[in-house]
């Protein structure tokens, strides 16, 4: 039995239109490329018009590379004229319900014209056991007209504040500001020293490093060699916390900013950077590969070239915001998910579904691109797709997106974490790895998280907790500190709570962490070292005489009744209090929060193809409700087993749903079967409507198919047909009440009417939608209005107007970073392809 409750999409606009102004950040907000700044403030607030018509909360402004032709046009950053097409920009946001963010800087990294040599970044290397230090001469990535410049030494003791005093003399004539600043990934590539490195070596690792620097490119193995490269990586990540992050977010807050920080890519630990901001940002970069029937990859997407995303990089973004209590947790959500041209809505749903379960909340699509409103189609593009802009093939359905995402994240904000294990990040292994592999510095990118996580025994076991069904962060050293102990070993930091702490088998730890677990075991904490403890105490200074302290402290914390060396993780954990959530053994994923009256809420993603329907426990066995945000709300079955409550679940691949605790059960009757099925067979009469090229001439299909097979230019034709099919129902009416219709392969929205009346709009797998109310015996007359993507009109524009493709720096590019050419693509699968089915 398949039952689809329906809910308006009114429900939708009310909650947006009552709740503009104060669930901005509910909204999906989008990164705006502002190419060459050659912008004007009829086109900034006709954009903006656009952007909220299309349910965003706001945008982030990007100034980058500008367009060949419109160089008068061109605005230099942070020139009074910039100055006031911003603050035209934050005061129409202000109009339209858009919050407005912007980058400390233009491109990536920071740097630009105010950064000297002296303040530049440094890259050291050893010659005959001694440092030879250059500039890595890199330059802004995409720099704007005006941001030009070197990178910012990001160890510099004084680098920051002189690179923010161009800031500060800029906004100290601004009259209106933007929300926040914001950081772009590290990406200062071979920046590993500065000025006073080794005097900074000396006072904090207390011994010289310079009588040491050849071990630096000792790839032997050589202990001693290790502990040196965990010391200078240990420096480096000091440094970077306390001279680039603090000090960049202490003057945007005492400037009015809140501050959004994208730490990935540096070699500092990621824990501790993240939580210096307001916001920490992670990055979904690339596409997953979800085993969902019907989801689309692109073939030129190469995983060896960029990896895939995965959401335990994500969860360092939003463990630090637990454990710090951030409510807001953000992503650059969609880059390169696809070409230019080829990405679809169902391709997107899944990959933020990925990171809500990460714990994300605040999703920042990437992105669109300042476009004049006089230019024509496909206006101006930033190179790295997603294009989420009103030249979208998508455009038109956008606000469905929109809405999901803006419901979803609203109950997300507005609930706490509620996770149960916290997992020690122990990074010092993680240098250690890379030390023994020759030395470098080890950056922590979100693109190749086998190269740093993955492989690591922290890894593995993070892998193994999130597949099982646990709910858990991760902490880093620093963290550890904030932690104190309540009734029944409970570790609170203030803003989140656990009930057990795992350490992960490693090798080294340094003495303030032990002894900081030494505290919290007195306390009463429960702690589990996963198959071993620590054995090497990290600083090689007087490290023989510190290892002596160190296993003795070891022996003290071992023989604490509260703390394991854990043979058996998952018993362990369960004796603590840790639930195993039945969720992820049905290949469902997950994250469990508390919703603001303390009652459990969950959001649950079927991300595979191995759950469609069946009983489920939740939690140990909680009274739940059920709110699925693109159909409204609805009771659930329910049935006790063993004295535990299980609900009956119904959640094909694709689909996702919260599911709340609730006072108590729900009445519902189950009625044990299956769902009966049949597809609709007959003459499709499709007629094609608007679009771009000439309009194919009407069809008639007994067999559904990919409209680019029909003659008549009809490969290349990028818009929307209809497609009609009158049919009888087989037996009674009544045994329809609760029926749904399924479209099968959609290619890639439709909008149905059945009998006149309007079903909504599929734009998502599975790509069905409810059908009960408004079927009869005979006669039922059909309609689906399917919209393709934009790719096969570009197959031809490519041929005869390839102008558009006139930006400087990296112009216009495909997924594999070559130049751009649509012409060669094969015509992509459009319209219904179906099988269309009943299903009662």
């Amino acid at each position: 039995m398949l039952r689809i409750i329906l809910a308006a999409l009114l429900i939708f606009a009310q909650f947006a239109q009552s709740n503009a102004q104060k669930l901005s950040t509910s909204k999906p907000w989008t990164y705006w490329w502002w190419m060459g700044s050659a912008v004007t403030k009829a086109d900034i607030t006709a954009q903006l018009e656009y952007f909220s018509k299309s349910g965003l909360g706001g945008v982030h402004i990007i100034p980058i590379y500008g367009v060949k032709g419109y160089e008068k046009a061109a605005i230099p950053f942070l020139g009074d004229q910039w100055l006031e097409v911003m603050e035209h920009t934050v005061r129409e946001g202000g109009r339209l319900g858009l919050g407005v963010d912007m980058t400390t800087g233009t491109g990536w990294p920071f740097g630009g014209p105010n950064v000297t040599i002296a303040s530049a970044a440094q890259g050291m290397t050893v010659v005959e056991g001694k440092p030879v230090v250059k500039p890595t001469e890199q330059k802004v990535k995409r720099a704007a007209p005006g941001g030009e410049g070197l990178v910012l030494d990001p160890f510099n003791a004084n680098g920051m504040s002189q690179y923010l005093s161009r800031f500060d003399s800029a906004f100290s004539k601004a009259s209106a500001k933007p929300r926040a600043m914001y950081n772009d990934s590290y990406e200062a590539y071979g920046a590993n020293w500065t000025d006073d490195f080794a005097q900074q070596f000396q006072f904090r690792r207390k011994y010289d490093l310079l009588g040491k620097l050849i071990l630096l490119s000792d790839s032997t193995g050589n202990p001693e060699a290790t502990l040196v490269k965990i010391d200078y990586h240990q420096t480096l990540a000091e440094l970077l916390l306390e001279r680039y992050a603090k000090p960049w977010t202490a003057w945007s807050r005492e400037h009015g900013f809140v501050t959004r920080y994208q730490a990935h890519g540096s070699p500092g630990n990621l824990l501790d950077l993240y939580e210096a901001a307001d916001i920490p940002e992670t990055e979904s970069f690339g596409t997953s590969r979800f085993n969902i029937p019907g989801l689309r990859v692109d073939p030129d997407y190469s995983i060896d070239q960029f990896g895939t995303p995965n959401p335990l990089a994500m969860k360092f973004a939003s463990s630090a915001a637990n454990l710090s209590g951030k409510k807001l947790v953000s992503s650059e959500t969609g880059t390169w998910l696809a070409n230019h041209f080829k990405v679809s809505l169902s391709q997107i749903k899944p990959q933020i579904d990925e990171l809500f379960t990460a714990g994300i909340n605040h999703v920042f699509y990437h992105g669109t691109t300042y476009s004049p409103e006089n230019e024509g189609f496909p206006g101006w593009l930033f190179y790295a797709s997603t294009n989420f802009g009103k030249t979208s093939h998508f455009a038109e359905h956008f606000p469905l997106l929109n809405s999901y995402v803006e419901w979803c994240q609203k109950l997300l904000q507005d609930s706490k974490p509620d996770n149960d294990v916290l997992v020690y990040f122990p990074i010092h292994d993680l240098w250690a790895t890379k030390a023994k592999s020759g030395g470098g510095v080890h950056l922590l990118e979100v693109h190749h998280v086998d190269r740093w996580l993955l492989d690591l025994p922290f890894g593995k076991l993070s892998e193994r907790l999130w597949k099982e069904g646990y709910a858990f962060d991760f902490v880093s050293d620093l963290q550890l500190k904030k932690f104190n102990v309540g009734a029944n070993g409970v570790l609170n930091s203030g803003n989140a709570s656990y009930k057990t702490l795992v350490i992960p088998s490693a090798t080294y730890l340094s003495e303030e962490t032990l002894a900081e677990l030494l505290r919290l075991a007195n306390a009463g904490a429960n702690i589990i070292f996963d198959q071993k403890l620590p054995s090497t105490v990290t600083g090689n200074a007087r490290h023989d005489e510190r290892q002596e302290a160190f296993d003795e402290t070891l022996r003290r914390l071992s023989s604490v009744q509260n703390v394991k060396v854990s043979k058996n993780l998952y018993a362990d954990m369960s004796n603590n209090g840790v639930v195993k959530e039945q969720l992820a053994e049905k290949g469902l994923t997950f994250i469990r929060k508390k919703s603001p009256n303390g009652l459990p809420l969950y959001f649950v993603a079927n991300l595979g193809n191995t759950f469609q329907s069946g009983w489920v426990r939740i939690g140990k066995g909680e009274t739940m409700s059920r709110n699925t945000p693109t159909r409204g709300e609805s009771l659930l079955h329910t049935r006790t087993v063993g004295g535990r409550e299980e609900i009956f679940l119904n959640l094909p691949p694709g689909e996702s749903c919260f599911l709340e605790g609730a006072a108590d059960g729900s009445d519902f009757p189950f009625v044990s079967g299956t769902s009966k099925e049949w597809e609709l067979k007959g003459q499709w009469e499709v007629s094609f409507l608007n679009g771009k090229h000439s309009t194919p001439a009407p069809a008639k299909l007994t067999t559904l198919k990919s409209w680019t097979t029909l003659p008549d230019s009809a490969e290349y034709f990028s818009g929307k047909a209809r497609y009609r099919i009158v049919f009888d129902l087989k037996g009674p009416l009544k045994q329809y009440a609760d029926a749904g219709i399924s479209l099968g392969d959609v290619r890639e929205v439709a909008s149905v009417k059945l009998n006149g009346k309007d079903l909504g709009t599929a734009w998502h797998i599975p790509f069905q939608l409810y059908a009960g109310h408004a079927l009869k015996s005979k006669g039922n007359v059909l309609e689906i209005e399917v919209t393709n993507l934009s790719a096969n009109y570009m197959r031809l524009r490519d041929q005869q107007q390839p102008d558009w493709k006139k930006f400087y720096d990296i112009n216009i590019v495909d997924i594999t970073y070559k130049k751009f050419d649509a012409t060669r693509w094969q015509p992509m699968p459009s319209g219904l392809l179906g099988p269309v089915k009943l299903i009662y």
